[in-house]
């Protein structure tokens, strides 16, 4: 194998898996160490400056980082589950404990006299306003509901996401000069262009197109099947207020999971969720389906619907064809009927949450804009720009239903090209990440931060009681960590970003970092092709997903190779080395944003 190139963004980055995973590249642990030192507050702008809604995230986010996690690799509970870190909860602690940050958020400054125009108010629309806003640019927003915030405010239980949280971080967007023109809807995509008066359109209106199901009995019925999305929106402005008493939802993603709990505070006191598939091949992110369960709400899987069952128009039942999943040699599946008999499940309502499709009837299909197959609009790979060269599409609007944190990573990547346009720039020649490597010697073998391996296990986040919980649409179920329980979880974090650099000009391959490392994934051995090297280590490195640090030749002929996967960070490499060959340096990774050069910088942790 080559020697490693460190100098590369890309190996260190991705050593940090968290921040690697995370569509927004947040520094994890950079604002992690800052909780544990109680610095809410500059933890939360380290998230804002990447993220843009700590608060909304920290209980919404579909916690990418967190499959990621290293500790969830190296550490697994008593039913050998991995074990991250709760690095969702954690972004919660520092937007629930910050002081007032009002002050440290970017000041207006003058109209550089460029209009960009930004359709609906959701997550990615705010993040390109939130990022051009600060650099001159007016920025005017439409949406057709009163308040911003799109599906996070439309789509997303008030149990799960206070409506006060979306009008804090929706509020300081607002606040840097961006206009909102709320009930406005656009109607029209060549009517917009054609009035000249915006130098750029960005296109963030979501996929607001709940799938139906097409069934026997649906239009019969019609008047107690409701599409999921649609009804959701409903609840959250009032309109809907109750529901009947048993329920039927169909969906596995996390949409008919909020429809669920939803219909359980507002009168299901037999509510059913009811899947085609397994209940592993459920779209539903793992925790969405654990609190369902929790909160007694059964999951019925390969039910396949076949009709709605009605007497006289009014809704009595569904029928379900009972199946198994095949599958062929090459891993595809398939749902086989069992032979059984139909299942019949009676019900009052039934919420349809099977799906979400994009829709632009109001974009004409000769305004010059093309789509694809599926309905979507072609975009430029890594721009956003679409086939009119100054309209951007971001979020669920470009590619298709995604969450909150990709609309966020679209709105930011769709800003820079915004500013390129108008700046008689490429979009397509993107701006690099800043990155920087430094040092963590405080003394020969103390460090400037805690490198003490955590021995606790992941802790849970306390709920509100039932009682209270299933009463109200509007009780935040989980409370979230209070100071010490954030401070015991944060000091689990192996702090991945700290990383283990090797010199080799000072090795004298005495292989004492290999006799000391607790992970077993240093050695010291003659170099190879990759498949046989990673078989040769002190641990074979089996983990393809992950690199290998190799150094150059040595003074014997070896090279060093250092499996990344199970590495802990831990620093005994360097406490133990005589030569001082090994050293521990933070690994700052920031994405580029618009105007990033121009922009303050987020607020760093010291030692603790």
């Amino acid at each position: 194998m080559q020697p490693t190139n460190i100098a590369d963004p890309a190996y260190f980055h991705k050593v940090v898996d968290c921040q690697w995973a995370c569509p927004a590249h947040t520094p994890v642990p950079e604002y992690i160490r800052l909780i544990a030192q109680g610095r809410y507050g500059d933890a939360y702008m380290v998230n804002w400056v990447s993220n843009v809604f700590p608060g909304i995230l920290g209980r919404t986010c579909d916690r990418p980082c967190e499959p990621a996690c290293r500790r969830g690799r190296v550490e697994q509970n008593n039913a050998g589950d991995p074990e991250p870190v709760a690095i969702c909860r954690l972004k919660r602690v520092a937007a629930d404990n910050k002081e007032d940050v009002r002050g440290r958020m970017p000041k207006r400054v003058p109209s550089n006299g460029k209009r960009i125009a930004c359709i609906g108010a959701g997550p990615a629309s705010l993040t390109v306003a939130r990022d051009l806003a600060p650099l001159g640019y007016q920025v005017t927003v439409f949406d057709a509901e009163a308040k911003p915030g799109g599906f996070m405010r439309t789509q997303v239980p008030r149990f799960r996401l206070p409506e006060e949280v979306i009008d804090e971080e929706c509020g300081y967007i607002l606040d840097l000069g961006v206009e909102f023109l709320a009930g406005e809807r656009i109607s029209s995509m060549k009517a917009l262009l054609a009035q000249g008066d915006f130098d750029a359109v960005f296109v963030g209106c979501g996929a607001p197109r709940g799938r139906d199901l097409e069934l026997p009995g649906r239009r019969e019925a019609a008047g107690q099947i409701h599409i999921g999305i649609d009804w959701l929106a409903s609840v959250s402005f009032g309109h809907v207020t109750k529901i009947g008493r048993r329920v039927i939802v169909l969906g596995g993603g996390n949409t008919a999971m909020d429809c669920c709990r939803s219909a359980r505070r507002l009168g299901g006191t037999d509510v059913k969720l009811i899947v085609r598939s397994c209940f592993d091949e459920m779209k539903a992110s793992p925790w969405e389906k654990e609190d369902a369960m929790h909160e007694g709400i059964p999951i019925l899987n390969y039910h396949v619907p076949k009709a709605f069952i009605h007497e006289g128009g009014q809704l009595t039942g569904m029928s379900f064809e009972l199946v198994r999943a095949e599958y062929d040699a090459r891993g595809k599946r398939q749902l086989v009927p069992t032979g059984e008999p139909d299942v019949l499940v009676e019900c009052d309502d039934v919420l349809v949450a099977v799906g979400q499709e994009n829709s632009f009837p109001w974009i004409e299909r000769d305004c010059g804009i093309v789509f694809d197959q599926w309905g979507l609009p072609q975009l430029e790979p890594g721009t956003f720009r679409s086939t009119v060269p100054n309209v951007f599409f971001g979020g669920d609007a470009a590619l298709g239903p995604k969450n909150i944190i990709t609309a966020v990573a679209h709105g930011h990547e769709a800003a820079i090209s915004i500013e390129r346009l108008l700046n008689d720039a490429s979009p397509n020649d993107r701006p690099p990440p800043t990155v920087n490597l430094m040092s963590q010697k405080m003394g020969i073998h103390e460090w400037s931060y805690d490198n003490d391996t955590s021995l606790e296990t992941r802790f849970k986040v306390p709920w509100a009681k039932a009682e209270m919980a299933l009463a109200s649409i509007k009780v935040e179920v989980e409370l979230g960590f209070d100071a010490a329980t954030a401070f015991r979880e944060a000091q689990r974090c192996l702090n991945c970003d700290v990383q283990t650099v090797f010199n080799q000009e000072t090795c004298i391959e005495c292989d004492a970092c290999v006799d000391i490392c607790p992970m077993d994934c240093i050695s010291f051995t003659g170099n190879g092709d990759e498949p046989d090297l990673r078989t040769r280590l002190k641990a074979p490195a089996l983990n393809l997903l992950q690199d290998l640090y190799v150094s150059d030749g040595l003074k014997t002929g070896r090279v060093m190779v250092k499996d990344e996967d199970v590495c802990l960070h831990c620093g005994l490499c360097a406490e133990r080395c005589p030569t001082g060959a090994w050293d521990m340096q933070k690994f700052l990774f920031e994405s580029a944003m618009a105007g990033s050069a121009r922009r303050p910088r987020a607020p760093r942790e010291v030692a603790a």
